[in-house]
């Protein structure tokens, strides 16, 4: 801690031991941002999900003063590998890597006195595989475990009225106008230039070479119209409906678009947060004895 009782840094790792014990005598919440290492076309570099992680994560920390991890910087990316020798550079892990990882990120802090694990993610495919996790870690411990996912895809949410991409271009889909706007803001913060707006262009997904042309795809979700409904799903890989990697529009990105986002996610994590800090919560089982 600082000499006026501010703690240097509220991401866990820049701290001493002596810094987490007197944080936890007052508060037994951490954020653990989440997120993946892949491809997002040609212009995003492939930390674009694990930033949205951890600036949510680093912004909620300085509104309301709690601790976060470090990112879990890789996840589940199996449908953006591509074929061997393409050199797309995503790192995925397999669902059961992901799922222990997590869960004994989260034991480890529950063993040392935190009651309330909120992972942060960055990444949707994440969604598909947690819930055994999840529901692992809080039938195990008692502790109050949420997964917070503050982006956009198909569900509009706190962006509307941001974005300004129709819904057929979908704009918070993969290296999109959304995504594109926060790693603009991003450059702003570090003066980096990691963006390369120079090689975005617009693309739409396309129905897979495998499937007949009576079905119909828009996003990048695994399910797939046919006469107009959704109720067909298919283990597909990402370049098989768009080579590119990007699904949308992102030349109307702007960092101003990209701070407002990240602004108003945080803002709204940050109050739920908040709220769950109420909750009574009753860890039964905290040493994590196997941990061999």
């Amino acid at each position: 801690m600082s000499d006026n009782g501010q703690f240097r840094s509220y991401n866990i790792v820049d701290l001493t031991f002596v810094d987490v014990q007197e944080y936890l005598k007052t508060k037994d919440i951490i954020m653990v941002p989440v997120a993946s290492t892949e491809q997002h076309g040609p212009h995003l570099p492939l930390k674009t999900d694990t930033v949205t992680a951890e600036e949510i994560s680093r912004r909620v920390a300085a509104q309301i003063k709690i601790f976060h991890t470090p990112c879990i910087w890789t996840g589940y990316s199996p449908q953006h590998m591509h074929r061997p020798g393409m050199g797309r550079g995503t790192i995925t892990i397999r669902a059961e890597t992901l799922l222990n990882l997590m869960y004994d990120v989260a034991r480890s802090l529950i063993h040392h006195g935190f009651n309330r694990i909120i992972f942060i993610n960055g990444h949707g495919s994440n969604i598909k595989v947690v819930d055994p996790v999840l529901r692992k870690l809080r039938y195990d411990t008692g502790a109050l475990i949420s997964f917070v996912k503050p982006y956009m895809e198909n569900y509009v949410g706190l962006m509307e009225g941001l974005m300004e991409n129709p819904p057929e271009e979908t704009p918070g889909w993969h290296a999109s106008e959304l995504e594109t706007a926060q790693m603009l803001a991003r450059d702003v913060v570090d003066g980096t230039n990691y963006v390369r707006m120079d090689r975005a262009e617009k693309t739409l997904a396309h129905i897979p070479e495998f499937l007949p042309k009576s079905f119909e795809k828009k996003d990048g979700m695994p399910d797939i119209e046919f006469d107009g409904y959704k109720y067909f799903t298919f283990p597909m890989d990402h370049h098989e409906f768009i080579e590119s990697g990007v699904i949308g529009n992102p030349l109307r990105g702007t960092a101003e678009k990209g701070e407002e986002a990240l602004r108003r996610y945080a803002d709204h994590v940050a109050r739920g947060i908040q709220e769950l800090m109420k909750v009574p919560v009753k860890v039964h089982n905290r040493e994590f004895v196997d941990r061999v």
